[in-house]
């Protein structure tokens, strides 16, 4: 199976890239966030004609998530367990759910396309409630794989994030300054991994980043971030062959502000073919 994650930024805008990027790179299923449409509005039709299957949601012109997958998506969720929602000048719970997390098992791979809260600023409600949210998705990963710890899961998306220093190369991202690189959200992070996950890209990939800021020539000078991972737990982990960051997909005609992070899976192997799910070939 090739598992990709993409921030499209608008997939109404940039169907035609995604599909063709799908496509040419020979991806079996495909993480997106940032779609910002609702269902009823996704281009279905350019997915399908490419032999994909899609389950998205999205509440309105902001956040949204979608799966497209060359095989039927199982068990879909639009949230995981206790997932906190937000609204400006709400506090406590019981404030409403964004379209942020999408979940679905394919090829015997549990996929949850994320879109992480950004936080704004460090001093803005959004702050902690990306904190929060970050919380719950790892009470709900250390449950999931307390329960069945051979469970492969991927945890993918847009985790708005950089959680090394190696990892940061915008220079207007600053410790105490701007979000993403703080203490509470790096150690969000760390409770991610200790939970079960590893990031399965970087031992592959030792550099590169997934986003670079439209503003201030930010690709041409690559002073981007890498805020986009492929978390997987220990028997996602073992099954990983290969990884990429298509760092080319920023270029061209109306690039999304990040790129596509792609994972090869083999999860089958010879003593136990009969007995594994099928995975793509």
């Amino acid at each position: 199976m090739r598992l990709a994650t993409w921030n499209v930024n608008s997939i109404r805008a940039r169907v035609v890239r995604t599909v063709e990027f799908c496509v040419r790179e020979n991806i079996d299923v495909l993480a997106m966030q940032e779609i910002k449409c609702k269902p009823e509005q996704f281009p279905y039709a350019a997915f399908e004609e490419a032999g994909y299957h899609v389950e998205a949601h999205g509440l309105n012109q902001w956040n949204g998530v979608a799966i497209a997958s060359r095989e039927p998506l199982e068990d879909v969720e639009h949230a995981f367990p206790e997932m906190p929602g937000f609204l400006k000048g709400h506090e406590g719970p019981g404030a409403p759910q964004e379209a942020r997390a999408i979940g679905a098992t394919v090829g015997g791979v549990r996929v949850w396309s994320l879109y992480v809260p950004n936080g704004r600023s460090l001093d803005d409600p959004h702050y902690l409630y990306k904190l929060d949210w970050l919380s719950a998705l790892t009470e709900y990963t250390r449950g999931a794989l307390s329960a069945d710890p051979d469970l492969a899961l991927a945890l993918v998306g847009d985790f708005n994030i950089a959680p090394t220093d190696a990892d940061v190369g915008d220079p207007t991202i600053v410790e105490g300054v701007t979000t993403h690189v703080s203490p509470p959200e790096r150690e969000a992070f760390r409770a991610l991994e200790a939970a079960g996950l590893q990031d399965v890209v970087r031992p592959l990939v030792p550099t590169g980043y997934t986003y670079w800021d439209y503003k201030q020539l930010r690709f041409p000078r690559n002073e981007g971030l890498r805020i986009d991972f492929v978390l997987g737990s220990h028997a996602l982990a073992e099954a990983v062959t290969g990884a990429a960051i298509h760092r080319d997909e920023r270029k061209g005609e109306i690039p999304s502000d990040h790129v596509p992070v792609v994972v090869d899976l083999d999860l089958t192997g010879p003593e136990d073919d009969d007995d594994r799910p099928m995975i793509f070939g």
